[in-house]
């Protein structure tokens, strides 16, 4: 994981609301999957496993903050299960989901998309 100070700075300008979400995100990352590679991107903070290759090839997730909200995204979502149907996006991959407060974030459907992203290998799936 990034030094502490690095995710001070990236956060010092979200709303209060917006960073205690962040926070739990990443500790959600480190609890499911604790050799995740941690990166700070212009997009936000990207997962993967470095030993596998990058955010893309093997991404477990992103976090994005925006002026009002927290997007976690999975570069590969369309191709995960999500029984509650949080996933948003139209895209042949790429989906995500809107965090708003952290009161109202559901927690455990949330580390359990991350868990099962982070077991899917997009080289065992084509699009066609």
């Amino acid at each position: 994981m990034l030094p502490y100070h690095m995710i001070e700075n990236f956060l010092k300008y979200a709303h209060p609301e917006l960073s205690e979400i962040v926070l739990e995100l990443r500790n959600l990352v480190a609890l499911v999957v604790p050799d995740a590679t941690e990166n700070l991107r212009p997009s936000g903070l990207v997962y993967y496993f470095g030993n596998l290759g990058g955010p893309v090839s093997a991404g477990i997730c992103g976090i994005a903050l925006k002026p009002d909200h927290v997007r976690l995204f999975f570069t590969q979502g369309a191709f995960i299960p999500d029984p509650s149907g949080l996933l948003r996006g139209t895209g042949k991959a790429m989906r995500y989901l809107r965090l708003d407060s952290y009161e109202a974030a559901p927690w455990e459907d949330i580390r359990v998309l991350i868990m099962e992203h982070a077991n899917f290998d997009p080289r065992s799936f084509t699009i066609s």
